[in-house]
């Protein structure tokens, strides 16, 4: 229908209506003048029903007659007619289908699936039965179809924004009647309850972020509601890129001091780095500059004095290109080597005591204090010194100074927790001191002795002449006197004065020089060969003596040889100092890894570690020399190999398909200890002019049960040989002979084998048919049956397969004469078993029989 014409008539309005009016009316009279009129607004929801009732709520009775007209709100035509009834019976217009569904009962219109079309004025006409009468009744209802409000969807101006930009996000929906509200919810990336987001710029279609920042990131969604419903969007992410921010960097364990941090070598220190970033940030570790680790967290597992300085986190956010960065300063703490060593000397003309501590290095340098003496418990309040650093020393006055009594050093450190001691107890030897006179070889001089050894600090000794002059310096401990041989010194008194500084008198031993005698030699204790030192005269001065413990040791090679040597007599007193000599004359000194010393105030022991055959063999010297003279003693050292293995055989050597392994299996022969197998491999042919290739390890450690082995890693080219020895420790036996590998069998062979045989049984198989088919046959083939069956001899019988070679063979038996066909037959049997065959006529039958093998 065009716009500006008349919708056509429905068929049923014009005369028909004037007609129904009567009939309806029955008789009754037509209250006209009465007619009412309502007017009320209904609401209607797309899509769901909605009723229109016509006339009011008061009348029970419906209308005997209802007609129904539409008209859109601010239409120029006339009003549309949508259905007319009359009781049950009801038309509705074609054209109402853009209304909804229509359905008119009893005078109510009934709109199902409402369209938003529907939206406007219905007119309701209707004649209402009322006390024997009809009354005309006029109602207009508005209706209102509501729109509910279709899902929302949010789209920020972007999805990621940098911390301090604009953002702004829209929440959009098709359709939906207004007003509509709106709300905006804010759930953190992590998860969390929803919370609707504050400020200015919160409320409305748009949600702005005016300036972002990083609580700003997470999922948004919007509601949107109106008087019929709400929806809710789908959540959208908004990703907010920020940092780095300054790095914050701890340290484990957390050790901090003015300036950075400390640790103690050897420790386990963590390094961790932490600068809030999105996208999270890149770590980068630099050691006083230069690089040493990329990541968040820098172990070092065992730190080191030269690990310590400054560490600088630089942390990269690679989105913004931006850069923070943060540096400490590491100490490392480390102790001084070794332990504090404590000593008492006697000082202050030799009245007073100074004790000292030293432990000099590490950093910071050690903290000592010297304490005592007294009990632990009671070191903090006896205290002797204060605290000093590397070196503690303390005055101690000698007479005021209890005989046994210790002092302790106490030694503090930040690398160690437990910290470190050591001490002293200072004490006076008993006895006294002791002298004797030697002369030197020669009667040129005589040497004066003076020993009182032991003590802390050691007791001071000096010589003095009758006259009481000092004579030479003073000595701890001892002291020797060297004065030249003249009859001047007969009767000469010598007085040996030893001071210690906790007595409050000298000690003294006296000494006259008379007639000489002969001091006698000391004995050698059990279990060592002595050789005495050089027969002294009277007062002589003695030469070093030494012993042995065994002049000759024995070991088996790869173990250990402990010798033993002791000085005695006169080399203490002198000064004498034992030293080994190894069977090359070169001095044993101690840092060699082949030999240990061992060294006592008397003794010096060698021990000679793995023993070799025959490098470490042979005769070593201990000697020990003075001012007097020199002493030495011989040790023969013999090295004994392990008894030789059993001897060994190559039982079988072959090549694998691929020639680039060997299967070896070998056996021992005769009796004798073994520790494994050796197999050694070398090029069997030599290079013309040239010496044969050494041989070279192939399998070595190989197990003393093991009786084969499988060796790889050879070229296919070479031919190489083998040999097999067996070992008892570190005695190798009489190598096994040399062989070549052998090749590989041929797997084919029993395939080809299987193929002949089963070859040869068919052409069996065909030639017994063969001739048991030429047999009954000898009519057929006469000269064929002749040949193959008469060959034989006189003697041969051909085999009786038929009933008539039976008949035949019976009547031959009986000694009737043969058939004329047999004559040939008799003929022949009755020839020399040699004679030649006559083939003049027929040509003689080959057979040959052909055999295939198939692999």
């Amino acid at each position: 229908m065009e716009r500006g014409q008349a919708p056509a008539p429905p068929p049923w309005r014009g005369p028909w209506i004037l007609c129904l009016l009567p009939a309806l009316a029955g008789g009754q009279l037509l209250a006209a003048g009465e007619a009412a009129y309502e007017e009320r607004a209904v609401t209607g929801v797309r899509g769901r029903a909605v009723e229109l009732s016509c006339g009011s709520a008061a009348v029970s009775a419906p209308p005997a007659v209802v007609f129904w007209s539409f008209a859109t709100p601010g239409g120029s035509g006339p009003p549309r007619v949508v259905a007319v009834g009359s009781g049950r019976e009801a038309m509705v217009a074609a054209s109402a289908g853009t209304l909804g569904r229509v359905t008119l009962r009893n005078g109510t219109l009934e709109l199902r699936e409402l369209r938003a079309a529907a939206q406007g004025r219905f007119l309701c006409q209707g004649l209402f039965p009322e006390q024997g009468r009809l009354r005309v009744g006029h109602a207009a209802v508005l209706l209102r179809v509501l729109v509910p409000v279709s899902k929302p969807f949010v789209r920020p101006t972007a999805a990621a924004a940098a911390e301090g930009a604009a953002v702004a996000l829209m929440c959009t929906v098709r359709e939906g009647t207004e007003p509509l509200s709106f709300s905006w919810q804010h759930r953190e990336p992590q998860g969390g309850p929803s919370a609707s987001p504050t400020g200015p710029g919160c409320a409305g279609a748009e949600l702005h972020l005016t300036p972002a920042n990083r609580s700003h990131a997470g999922w948004y969604a919007c509601t949107v509601r109106n008087e019929v419903n709400n929806r809710t969007s789908e959540p959208v992410y908004l990703d907010i890129v920020y940092g780095p921010d300054e790095p914050a960097i701890s340290v484990e364990p957390f050790s901090p001091e003015q300036g950075g941090f400390s640790a103690g070598e050897r420790e386990e220190v963590v390094l961790s780095c932490l600068a809030p970033s999105n996208p999270p940030s890149r770590y980068v570790w630099l050691h006083n500059g230069s690089q040493v680790h990329t990541g968040q967290t820098y172990v070092i597992v065992a730190i080191t004095r030269t690990q310590a300085g400054t560490y600088t986190c630089l942390a990269e956010n690679t989105h913004l290109q931006t850069r923070t960065q943060a540096t400490i300063i590491l100490t490392v703490y480390y102790p001084p080597a070794g332990s504090p060593s404590c000593s008492a000397v006697a000082t202050g003309n030799l009245w007073d005591v100074t004790l000292r501590c030293r432990w000099l290095g590490g950093f910071p340098p050690a903290r000592l204090r010297w304490v005592g003496p007294g009990p632990p418990e009671e070191e903090e309040e006896e205290g002797v010194t204060g605290t000093s650093f590397s070196v503690a020393t303390s005055i101690q006055p000698g007479v005021a100074t209890r005989n046994g009594s210790s002092f302790s050093c106490l030694a503090s450190h930040p690398a160690l927790p437990q910290g470190a001691a050591c001490g002293t107890t200072l004490w006076v030897p008993a006895g006294g001191p002791s002298c004797a006179a030697a002369a030197t070889k020669g009667d040129e001089y005589v040497m004066l002795r003076c020993r009182w050894e032991g003590g802390t600090p050691l007791v001071t000794l000096r010589w003095h002449n009758s006259e009481g002059r000092a004579l030479g310096d003073p000595s701890p401990s001892a002291t020797v006197l060297v004065l030249s041989a003249n009859n001047g010194l007969r009767g000469q008194e010598f007085i040996c004065m030893a001071t210690h500084p906790l007595q409050a008198t000298s000690a003294e031993c006296r000494l006259r020089l008379g007639k000489p005698g002969r001091p006698q030699v000391p004995a050698p204790q059990r279990g060592y060969t002595s050789l005495p030192p050089a027969s002294p005269a009277s007062c002589r001065a003695e030469a070093p003596g030494l012993e042995v413990a065994r002049s000759e040791v024995a070991v088996l090679e790869g173990g250990e040889a402990r010798l033993a040597c002791r000085q005695h007599g006169g080399s203490a007193d002198l000064g004498a100092t034992a030293v080994w000599y190894d069977p090359k004359e070169q001095e044993v000194t101690s840092g060699l890894a082949k030999y240990q010393l061992e060294r006592g105030e008397a003794w010096v022991n060698l021990t000679v570690r793995d023993a070799e055959w025959p490098g470490d063999g042979g005769t070593y010297r201990c000697t020990a020399a003075n001012a007097v003279g020199t002493a030495s003693l011989p040790v023969r050292l013999r090295i004994d190999r392990y008894p030789a293995p059993p001897n060994v055989t190559i039982s079988k050597l072959r090549y694998t398909r691929a020639r680039t392994e060997v299967r070896l299996e070998w056996r021992t022969q005769g009796a004798g200890n073994l520790t494994g197998f050796v197999v050694q491999r070398r090029q069997a042919k030599k290079p013309p002019r040239r010496a044969p290739s050494p041989w070279e390890t192939a399998a070595g450690d190989i197990e003393p049960h093991s009786r084969d082995r499988r060796l790889g890693g050879l070229d296919p080219a070479v031919v190489y040989a083998f040999r097999v020895l067996a070992v008892n420790h570190r005695t190798a036996g009489h190598p096994s002979e040399v062989q070549t590998p052998a090749e590989p069998p041929f797997e084919a062979y029993p395939a080809v084998m299987g193929a002949a045989v089963a070859g040869m049984l068919v052409a069996t198989t065909a030639s017994l048919l063969a001739l048991r088919c030429i047999a009954h046959r000898r009519d057929a083939l006469p000269r064929l049956h002749d040949l193959l069956f008469r060959m034989a001899g006189p003697r041969a019988q051909e085999p009786i397969s038929t009933l008539e070679d039976a008949g035949t063979a019976t009547s031959r038996k009986d000694g009737a004469a043969p058939a004329p066909g047999d004559a040939a037959a008799a003929g022949t049997a009755a020839e020399p078993p040699l004679a030649p065959l006559d083939t003049t006529e027929d040509p003689p039958v080959n057979v040959t029989i052909t055999v295939t093998a198939t692999p």
